[in-house]
């Protein structure tokens, strides 16, 4: 049976393994890429034209215009600008462990944040049986396909990604099950990154699961890259600990740590441990703290994450600070002791 599950993957009309993938798989659409690709090279050797069907007439005039970038999920009036380009993609894994400690929230403010800066962003949501990465983005009613539908052929990747209209570049896949569960296996999620990326996807967050079961360790598989969540409580900072041993063990060593609903107050108060507390607990770099914010309830409900609101709050600074830490630039550190902190003070203590 397992045999049989893999062939009718490799040549299902949904999905294309790595070892069979080609530039002409059937994920690919076929609206908005009819049009001259220009000059290529024949089985003899000699250059020809391979032009599709109703598109532009091809002549040394149109050749010599600027290319377009043809991509799967863009369609041909969409003139996007993307972000630097990468060696190769990055896959980051975001967990905790621990429940409710604000995984979903932290993929969405970051994969908005990193696509608002010119990068093509997909946003996994890997919790099979309870889903809301879609109701973050606003996107739960357009929602027709999930992972599963790919997996059993049912339909393209394409068709199961769903951009977002505010952010073209930004697109979320869900792996919800609408009738029976299906058996996901490391492999389906390995291959369904290989897919994603192949479309010319920079970034992937997967939003992984609560727990350390078997939809943990399908998430993680994936991942070269890891964000552990937290927040300042002894409970969410052991079952941090455990997920960071897991990833380790599962080959996942570029590890940073994000420190969640932080409250200044109490930290003065010492009724919190400090962000610096926590970070020395586990032994992680840290790429960001985040103060608590009722806002955050808010945006939920509109389906709006923090950093589009026209007017950011501290928490929505600060997740558009570690997205901009996450991709390599360099940013401050928000003193949530003293957030409206001017540049001069800041250089004062940076000689002190």
């Amino acid at each position: 049976n397992m045999q049989q599950q893999v062939q009718h993957l490799q040549r299902g009309p949904g999905f294309a393994s790595t070892s069979s993938r080609s530039p002409a798989v059937p994920l690919v659409p076929t609206r908005g890429s009819r049009r001259c690709r220009g000059p290529q090279t024949s089985p003899s050797g000699s250059m020809v034209c391979v032009q599709r069907a109703a598109g532009p007439a091809c002549t040394p005039a149109a050749r010599s215009q600027k290319p377009h970038r043809l991509s799967p999920l863009r369609a041909a009036e969409d003139d996007l600008d993307v972000g630097p380009e990468f060696d190769e993609g990055r896959v980051i894994v975001v967990t905790s462990g621990k429940g409710g400690v604000g995984k979903t929230t932290s993929t969405a403010n970051l994969g908005m944040s990193i696509a608002r800066l010119g990068y093509k962003v997909a946003l996994i949501d890997a919790d099979i049986g309870l889903r809301n990465l879609d109701l973050l983005l606003g996107l739960e009613n357009r929602i027709l396909y999930t992972a599963i539908d790919i997996l059993e052929g049912e339909c393209r990747l394409d068709q199961a990604l769903i951009r977002d209209k505010r952010w073209k570049n930004l697109a979320l896949l869900s792996m919800s099950r609408n009738r029976q569960r299906y058996n996901v296996t490391r492999r389906h999620m390995e291959e369904l990154c290989d897919n994603i990326m192949s479309l010319g996807y920079q970034f992937i967050l997967i939003d992984c699961p609560a727990g350390i079961d078997v939809g943990f360790i399908n998430a993680i598989s994936p991942a070269k890259e890891g964000l552990i969540i937290t927040t300042p409580e002894i409970t969410s900072i052991r079952d941090a600990d455990r997920v960071a041993g897991l990833l380790e063990a599962n080959g996942v060593y570029n590890v940073k740590l994000l420190v969640n609903r932080v409250r200044p107050e109490m930290i003065q108060k010492n009724d919190m441990m400090s962000v610096k507390d926590v970070q020395e607990m586990l032994g992680i770099p840290l790429l960001g703290a985040i103060p608590e914010d009722p806002q955050v309830i808010v945006s939920t409900n509109r389906g709006e994450p923090l950093v589009l609101q026209k007017k950011l709050t501290l928490s929505g600074i600060a997740f558009e600070n570690s997205s901009r830490r996450l991709i390599g630039k360099q940013d401050y550190f928000i003193d949530l002791n003293n957030p409206n902190k001017g540049i001069f003070q800041k250089l004062t203590e940076l000689f002190q």
